[in-house]
């Protein structure tokens, strides 16, 4: 470019990327109450600081992150808790907690057998974890409308220590503009995200000396063994069976029975039994093998000719195609109260989760109508629900050994003894098992005194409990409560 009074040429302008917020005021009544509440919606810009030849080159712009923030108008932010809330995947949104749980609007669904159709519909949210906390949900780089800047490379986040360096730095950035370093914390992660969220207890404690009140672990998986279904490894097959069970009393394999009453069988058998005759392998006598097989094909649903032909191991994906093949159904894999058609039933696999195709089409139209009718952002990139160009997720970290975190909310409670957990299982959550996700809690490094840190929560249904509408009500006050509590506020 040429400057027009000297004639000498000049560098063309940078295309220097910057926040992009909007803001909004909004309102909704809780329990006769009136809540006025701010809205902030857009993109955040991540900066690293580089140093090139040993010379600091300034805080370069290296990726653009989406978030939306609730915050109550008029309230004191010393006592005012806020929430960091995420989804998992890897590769999803916040999408489902954000419009399915804790948000002040909620997308109307429905539920298994009676799903709304197209074109849906969004509501109030009377039961908003807004009315005890500010909330704000991050949609970690490539999913939402989040995004790396022009010039950088996306990979560098979709990995298990990137995600985790960015989504803490929002989180950091956030609560110093806002001044709420003396406010209490709460993260929130579903799924993927909740082995995040363990992760982010640490870090942000090692890192930046930010001590949280409490984490929200959603349909939990903090190590990746117990829902590894590969040779040798016999532990995913033992945890899964409580929920197998669950999903076949739910679909009337278990006659009259109570849920409880078969749980209760199902566990039992999965801590001694089971794992027993697993680790004898063809040592087991035929009479025992004839015992174990009877058994497991009784709790599980399935018939004793199937579990005797795949040598007494029901993989998940295997079942959830098996269970009502008699039927000319396939079940859900997120939600296994939800079935489906399939293109055939002699496949061993499903050709897709039931339960996540139910619920797509709602929370997506929801998003895109609400952040611009409602929130008044606008943004033509496709809002990326969940987003496959995450993969491969790298766990560089762990090369040579299982990924979990284990050991860094091990840390973090030790560290932190005042830091609280709550966590919530659903029965019918076939993607990550409530039982497997018990086995982790109660090998957690902690000290006897911490255990009672941490609180469990039970719902009668699957991986994105809140679909099911009493469920959701319920988990709600659950959450309330744990809020309250653990912001040591009186």
């Amino acid at each position: 470019m040429t400057d027009k009074d000297t004639g000498e040429t000049k560098d063309e302008p940078k295309d220097v990327p910057e926040d992009d917020l909007v803001s909004a005021q909004h309102s909704i009544t809780v329990k006769r109450r009136k809540l006025n509440y701010t809205t902030t919606t857009g993109r955040v810009v991540l900066r690293q600081e580089v140093v090139a030849e040993g010379k600091f080159d300034g805080h370069q712009p290296k990726a653009e992150v989406f978030v939306t923030t609730y915050t109550l108008d008029g309230a004191d932010p010393k006592t005012r808790p806020v929430t960091f809330a995420f989804n998992g995947g890897p590769g999803s949104s916040s999408v489902w907690l954000h419009l399915g749980l804790l948000g002040p609007r909620r997308v109307v669904s429905g539920d298994v057998g009676d799903l709304t159709p197209p074109p849906y519909e969004l509501a109030d949210n009377a039961e908003t974890l807004l009315a005890h906390s500010d909330l704000v949900f991050i949609d970690p780089v490539s999913t939402g409308y989040s995004r790396a800047v022009k010039g950088e490379k996306p990979g560098e986040y979709h990995g298990f220590q990137g995600d985790i360096d960015s989504v803490a730095e929002v989180i950091r950035l956030w609560t110093s503009r806002n001044g709420r370093w003396m406010s209490p914390k709460f993260l929130a992660g579903e799924s993927y995200g909740t082995l995040r969220a363990a992760a982010l207890a640490e870090h942000l404690q090692s890192r930046f000396g930010m001590y949280l009140n409490g984490l929200m672990l959603i349909s939990s998986v903090l190590d990746f063994t117990t829902l590894d279904f590969t040779e040798n490894n016999d532990v995913a097959y033992t945890l899964f069976v409580p929920t197998y069970a669950a999903i076949a009393h739910y679909h009337g394999l278990h006659g009259d029975r109570d849920l409880a009453d078969v749980l209760a069988e199902a566990e039992e058998f999965a801590s001694r039994d089971y794992p027993w005759a697993l680790a004898r392998g063809h040592r087991l006598t035929e009479a025992e093998r004839a015992d174990i097989v009877t058994r497991l094909a009784a709790i599980t649903g399935l018939s004793e000719d199937y579990v005797d032909r795949v040598n007494l191991r029901v993989e998940h994906i295997r079942f959830f195609t098996e269970l009502l093949r008699h039927q000319r159904r396939i079940v859900g894999r997120l939600d296994g109260r939800f079935t489906s058609w399939d293109t055939d039933y002699g496949q061993e696999q499903m050709s897709e989760d039931a339960s996540y195709a139910a619920i797509l089409g709602p929370y997506a139209a929801a998003l895109n109508h609400y952040v611009r009718a409602e929130l008044e952002y606008s943004n033509d990139l496709p809002y990326e629900i969940i987003s496959r160009n995450v993969h491969p997720w790298s766990y560089k970290e762990f090369e040579g050994k299982a990924v979990t975190v284990t050991a860094k909310l091990s840390a973090a409670m030790r560290a932190n003894p005042h830091l609280k957990v709550h966590v919530a299982f659903g029965y019918h959550d076939g993607a990550t098992a409530y039982y497997a996700s018990e086995h982790v809690l109660a090998h957690l490094a902690i000290p006897t005194e911490l255990r009672a840190n941490i609180e469990s929560a039970y719902y009668p249904a699957g991986h994105m409990m809140y679909v099911h509408e009493p469920s959701r009500v319920q988990q709600s006050k659950d959450l309330a409560a744990f809020v309250k509590s653990a912001s040591n506020r009186g």
